[in-house]
């Protein structure tokens, strides 16, 4: 089902990260049945707005070098982007502990290098100002406090992508001007999931 929900993206993976996938999607369901990490409980809607959403960023990750993934939760978008983007260094930071433990454990049994998964607040990064050439934050905050979060930590020339819902392209029209006084310019990515018809708004900012 993966290989297919990443054709109908147009997504192109190699075949040894499938089961890679795959054991990540296992994984937080059975720890999902003891810690509630995700509300999303069914594997195939797991795959799909968990694992295929997160990959809708692939085309940006694949251009990076270092990946700050901003309110990571149980690991998206970072870790599947890790999974397909080896070579990309990784910082995931979120404040739940348990959320913290769980992309650990995943990166510790999947035996992948250059993640650090942390537990703290965006505004606590101050080791890594100006790091980051590409920076994410799936529905986490309005886009003016998220430029404020990120901008310390972007590198000159980066991008900052925010991933939201079908009011992410509402909130960016209306934020325009404010977004353009604090320095950022930007364009909105409409896409639809293919299973659900879900809708999706990626909002690549720069400054």
């Amino acid at each position: 089902m993966l290989l297919e929900l990443l054709s109908r993206l147009d997504l192109k993976v190699t075949p040894e990260t499938i089961p890679l996938l795959e054991r990540l999607t296992d994984e937080l369901l059975r720890w999902n049945s003891r810690r509630n990490l995700t509300a999303i409980i069914d594997r195939d809607e797991v795959l799909e707005k968990h694992i295929a959403d997160s990959l809708t960023l692939l085309p940006f990750a694949r251009q990076a070098a270092h990946l700050l993934d901003i309110g990571s939760g149980a690991g998206f978008p970072s870790i599947p982007l890790k999974i397909v983007c080896p070579e990309l260094k990784v910082v995931s930071v979120d404040a739940v502990g348990k959320k913290v433990d769980f992309q650990r454990h995943v990166v510790r049994i999947l035996g992948l290098t250059g993640f650090t998964a942390l537990h703290e607040r965006a505004e606590k990064l101050t080791d890594y100002l100006a790091v980051f050439d590409l920076i994410t934050a799936r529905a986490l905050c309005p886009l003016v406090d998220l430029v404020a979060l990120a901008g310390p930590l972007l590198a000159p020339g980066g991008r900052l992508v925010a991933m939201k819902g079908p009011e992410g392209c509402f909130e960016f029209i209306e934020h325009q001007e404010a977004l353009q006084q604090r320095g950022w310019s930007g364009v909105s990515h409409n896409l639809k999931l293919p299973v659900s018809g879900a809708a999706r708004c990626l909002i690549e900012l720069t400054r």
